[in-house]
């Protein structure tokens, strides 16, 4: 695959940005309190979600960012970003939709950034890399944006690691020669798969444990330190 065989369509970027601005929209609206948002937040907050991603994936593979070149991009993840917002209270009661659109969300961005970063000519590790760190590109601005811990370094249903497995897929299928569009089909399905199971049964990695290191020799602690 190579950058003059590959465009990502406009609709495809479209739909990812759209959803990351609804689930940024979603997520801010559930704070109440000192931290609640008002509707410049809610919608920052989206856009941060809708384009960050897309942002990160261009400025790795150091071209120019595609949310930049056309107005439709911040006119949709506005426009998702309010959606999110006025519809919060029903989506909220369908909790199984905001998975479903967060799992579709991650795949979607996986799949677009791994897919031209192997275009653009980057061996299979290095493209992997860039589909995973514009899967989660927008929901670690999002928390940074936020004051809140990086959600995806902290225990959890599987984030990042259903964006690998799904980029995972997209870059052996390239390897073997599957067209672009089916490969991308395939790795947005496996990293909602992951994602969605991790969820319903809540899996995540074993957490870090504590490491202690042996105690220095007790002989050792006669030996005097010398200062300068």
């Amino acid at each position: 695959m190579t950058e003059s065989q590959f465009l990502i369509p406009l609709w495809a970027d479209l739909t990812a940005v759209g959803l990351g601005g609804v689930q940024g929209a979603l997520f801010a609206s559930g704070f109440v309190g000192q931290r609640r948002l008002d509707l410049l937040g809610v919608a920052i907050i989206g856009i941060v979600m809708g384009l960050g991603g897309g942002m990160i994936r261009d400025l790795l593979l150091n071209t120019t960012p595609v949310a930049l070149q056309s107005n439709w991009y911040l006119l949709t993840v506005t426009g998702a970003a309010l959606v999110g917002m006025l519809l919060a209270g029903v989506f909220h009661r369908l909790n199984a939709v905001i998975v479903a659109l967060d799992a579709v969300a991650i795949g979607m961005f996986g799949a677009l950034g791994t897919t031209k970063a192997l275009a653009l000519g980057l061996p299979a590790i290095p493209a992997l890399f860039v589909g995973v760190c514009a899967a989660v590109g927008g929901g670690l601005l999002r928390d940074v944006f936020m004051g809140l811990p990086v959600a995806m370094m902290h225990v959890g249903s599987l984030y990042a690691i259903a964006a690998a497995g799904g980029c995972a897929v997209l870059v052996t299928l390239d390897i073997v020669g599957v067209e672009a569009v089916p490969a991308a089909i395939a790795c947005i399905a496996v990293t909602a798969v992951i994602r969605v199971l991790a969820v319903a049964f809540d899996i995540s990695l074993p957490e870090q444990r504590a490491l202690y290191r042996r105690k220095v020799a007790v002989e050792t602690s006669t030996i005097p330190i010398i200062k300068p």
